[in-house]
C-alpha cells in the first residue's frame, strides 16, 4: 500500500509539465495549462496545491478492463458524467447522463478516464467556483496539458493502481 504521492513543477518545464514521486522512482506528469498554484477556480487550468486524499476510482471496461485495486472502482459507461456547473446543486458531483448542467463525459474518445482516481479536492465541503473534476488520470499520447489535474502514461497507471487506496495521500507542491 501506497500512503504518499509527491507531485511538483518539473525544473526548467513548461507549466504544465512535472514530476510525480511515488513507491521509490520519480517519472513525469501532466499538470493544467497554467502549472501548480494554491488559488484553483473553475476553468483556470490550474492544479491546486496541497494535499488530496484518493477517493475512489473510474475504468472504462472497453479500454483496460478491471485491473487490481485497494481503491473503490467502479465502471463508466456511455451514462457516466461529472457535473462541473457551479451553480448546479450536482457541481462536483458524478451524474447520469443525459444531464441539463454543464458536464463533462467520464467516457471520452480518447484514453484520459480510462483509468481517473478521484481526488479530494473541493469534495466536502464544495465551494462554488473553486475548482471541479480534480482527478488523477492518463495523460494525452502527446502529453499536453490537463484542465487542472494530475495525469500519467497509462503504463505507470497500471503499475501504481494496485497499491493505491483510499489511505494514499497526493502532495502537489508548487
Amino acid at each position: 500500500m501506497l500512503d504518499h504521492i509527491h507531485v511538483r513543477h518539473r525544473p526548467g518545464g513548461l507549466p504544465h509539465q512535472g514530476l510525480l514521486s511515488a513507491a521509490g522512482r520519480t517519472i513525469h506528469c501532466c499538470l493544467g495549462r497554467s502549472g501548480i498554484h494554491p488559488l484553483k477556480r473553475e476553468g483556470d487550468g490550474v492544479t491546486p496545491s496541497g494535499s488530496y486524499n484518493l477517493l475512489f476510482g473510474f475504468f472504462r471496461k472497453s479500454g483496460v478492463g478491471l485491473l487490481p485495486s485497494m481503491l473503490p472502482m467502479s465502471r463508466i459507461n456511455r451514462e457516466s458524467g461529472w457535473c462541473d456547473d457551479p451553480a448546479n446543486a450536482n457541481y462536483n458531483r458524478f451524474v447520469k447522463l443525459p444531464f441539463s448542467a454543464s458536464h463533462e463525459k467520464m467516457m471520452r474518445d480518447d484514453r484520459l478516464y480510462d483509468i481517473c482516481i478521484v481526488m479530494d479536492h473541493n469534495i466536502l465541503p464544495r465551494k462554488r467556483n473553486a475548482g471541479s473534476a480534480i482527478f488523477f488520470h492518463q495523460t494525452r499520447e502527446n502529453r499536453g496539458p490537463t484542465e487542472g489535474c494530475v495525469a500519467i502514461d497509462p503504463d505507470e497507471m497500471r503499475r501504481l493502481l494496485p497499491v493505491l487506496s483510499t489511505f494514499t495521500t497526493m502532495h502537489i507542491h508548487p
